[in-house]
């Protein structure tokens, strides 16, 4: 029983072939997902795709890249859909400095009005990072978004970075990047940072696990995500998934 914690299944690249990914994650043990949106179009579409599927669930935000495109109308329409019964956090949010599309204090604006939306609606974040840690980590303690907690999602860090998280009340989700082979970092992550605090994803269609890497994502993926933490932590498979699929549900408030 596996729960990938971060698709967008409501990506372009999923256009073709939706009902045949979702039956080959469901075929590789994949109970449940939760589908991100991170703009109107993509909020949208992930709200349609959880009226359809009993088993997906959603999160919905405003992207960090496209801080800069995000009126006051948006933030009052993303607490409108939020308070669908199957919006289970709020994000991807974050900050990233990768991209140049938005300023960087736009991006921190942006950031910390979704913090105190999900303060208000007592949903937990999903955190996107991207050569901005220190700024995450300050924003995060500003805003005292320990209250609420939530995802770093894709983490990247060190296993200290993790551990500051977690102290923060963040769960960590690991995904493609811990089955690479010169992948030092995910690989320590995934033994140091406490078992109840591990969560797994795809970011499908994005970062594929080995051997796939380069090519398409999709969700039955995570399964070889899970297997690598196993091995990494020395526990069975059923155990990763038994446990990784308890944290989604407890973060998520899913009974």
């Amino acid at each position: 029983m596996l729960f990938d914690t971060h698709v967008h299944l409501n990506a372009d690249q999923f256009a073709e072939d939706l009902e045949e990914t979702i039956a080959r994650a469901q075929a590789a043990g994949v109970e449940f997902m939760t589908v991100v949106g991170f703009d109107r179009e993509t909020i949208e579409k992930a709200i349609e795709l959880v009226d359809r599927y009993d088993f997906i669930y959603a999160s919905v935000g405003w992207h960090p890249v496209d801080a800069i495109d995000m009126e006051d109308e948006d933030l009052v329409w993303l607490e409108e859909v939020a308070q669908h019964p199957k919006v289970v956090a709020l994000g991807e949010m974050g900050l990233d400095y990768h991209w140049d599309k938005s300023p960087k204090d736009i991006q921190k604006a942006v950031f910390r009005k979704q913090i105190k939306l999900a303060k208000k609606l007592k949903l937990p974040i999903i955190i996107h990072n991207r050569d901005a840690t220190q700024d995450i980590l300050e924003i995060l303690k500003e805003e005292d978004a320990g209250e609420v907690g939530g995802i770093m999602h894709c983490f990247s860090g060190s296993a200290e970075t993790a551990k500051e998280c977690v102290d923060m009340n963040f769960y960590i989700s690991l995904g493609g990047p811990v089955t690479f082979k010169n992948a030092k970092k995910p690989k320590e992550v995934a033994v140091q940072v406490p078992m109840e605090r591990l969560l797994i994803e795809t970011d499908c269609p994005y970062l594929a696990p080995h051997p796939y890497r380069g090519k398409r994502n999709e969700p039955a993926y995570v399964k070889l995500v899970a297997e690598q933490i196993a091995e990494l932590r020395e526990l069975s498979l059923e155990e990763v998934a038994s446990i990784t699929t308890a944290n989604a549900k407890k973060v998520f408030g899913i009974d």
